[in-house]
């Protein structure tokens, strides 16, 4: 007899005998999409079928009203000649879901040896076992289950990954949205449904809401002007605003944007008395390519990798602090690393405004303790 104490994730790594249907018990339909950063006329829904048009390209893409930790996905998507999308794993609201999160390849071309481009791989970076994928109707299951990544084409695994060691996936977002990709051809997809698995991210929120800037922030130094408009936070004026906890080691996630030639940065293990590197450290926020630190930089210490962003556009911020070691990604790009750190106490976390009438704004701040 089969041990009926195995555990989920070994239950769901057995291969599948044929004929076997999985349990769909839990599972829920996917539905009132969302387009992003493209026309309405880009994807079709109607019941449970989704429609991408051929005129449908990057960076539109289909997503989810809300976002996943942990879950697995079912549905089928049918190939009739060249096709060319697939199905985003946690998703960022803004920036590059491909690099941020995670894009499953769903492709029209049968290949005996399989690429980072083939159907089942996980684009561009990392080939699938094999490719089964063929014509006509054909299903897709994934199981996203920290650290487990599993993807299944008509039955057959593909894909068997651990997103926690792999060094394509360990760097990158474990919540997020499901979307659908546009690449500029088209594809139908039909039964999307999710089953929704326990999680093991814990955040700490620093802002989502007006109520979150009394809570959690204090002016530290000047004259910071901070406004709370519903689920943004905009900050001007010249000083600091600082978190009233201090951090050590951490993982901070939120999203900015400025106006053209801001100068702003995230400042951590401050002691709260300005930006002096006796004092604090700073992740510069200077849309310049061509200063000293631009945007991503650690002030003094190292330039960054000038990061693919937009004046006034949302990007996705991303700083690990860790003993002596900082790391910061935007938009899914690791664009700066410093591995010499000195100042090693807990300090507040500072927003900062440097130029009256060249504002910042930030949404969706947040952190992990480590």
């Amino acid at each position: 007899m089969v041990d009926a104490m195995i555990r989920r994730r070994e239950f769901l790594s057995l291969p599948l005998l044929a004929g076997f249907q999985p349990e769909e018990a839990g599972f829920a339909a996917l539905q009132d999409w969302v387009v992003v950063d493209g026309p309405e006329s880009a994807f079709a829904v109607r019941g449970d079928e989704v429609a991408v048009q051929e005129h449908a390209s990057w960076p539109a893409w289909l997503r989810t009203p809300k976002t996943y930790e942990n879950f697995e996905l079912r549905g089928e998507f049918f190939i009739d000649g060249w096709n060319d999308s697939g199905i985003y794993l946690h998703a960022p609201m803004h920036g590059h879901p491909t690099e941020a999160g995670i894009q499953i390849k769903l492709f029209h071309q049968p290949e005996e040896r399989p690429n980072a481009y083939s159907c089942g791989a996980v684009f561009p970076v990392i080939a699938p076992r094999k490719v089964t994928v063929r014509k006509g109707w054909n299903t897709v299951r994934i199981l996203a289950d920290d650290p487990v990544l599993r993807v299944w084409i008509n039955g057959e695994m593909v894909q068997d990954l651990n997103q926690r060691t792999h060094p394509e996936l360990r760097d990158r977002l474990r919540s997020g949205y499901i979307g659908i990709v546009a690449a500029s051809s088209a594809m139908r997809f039909r039964g999307l449904r999710v089953k929704e698995l326990p999680g093991l991210e814990t955040w700490r929120v620093l802002y989502e809401k007006p109520e979150d800037l009394e809570a959690n922030w204090q002016p530290t130094v000047g004259k910071p002007v901070a406004r709370a408009i519903g689920g943004v936070l905009r900050l001007d004026g010249d000083g600091l605003l600082g978190t009233k906890e201090k951090f050590r080691d951490f993982y901070l996630q939120l999203y900015a944007r400025g106006c053209a030639q801001h100068n702003s940065g995230v400042i951590f293990r401050s002691a709260g008395k300005g930006t002096n590197p006796a004092y604090a450290y700073e992740i510069q926020l200077h849309p310049v390519p061509d200063a000293h630190f631009p945007t991503g930089s650690l002030y003094h210490y190292q330039r960054a990798k000038y990061p693919r962003i937009e004046d006034e556009k949302w990007f996705l911020f991303e700083l690990l602090v860790q003993g002596r070691y900082c790391r910061v990604r935007i938009n899914g790009e690791t664009v700066m690393e410093y591995p010499m750190l000195e100042r090693t106490e807990a300090g507040f976390i500072e927003l900062q405004a440097h130029r009256p009438g060249y504002w910042v704004e930030f949404k969706q701040i947040r952190v992990q303790p480590l």
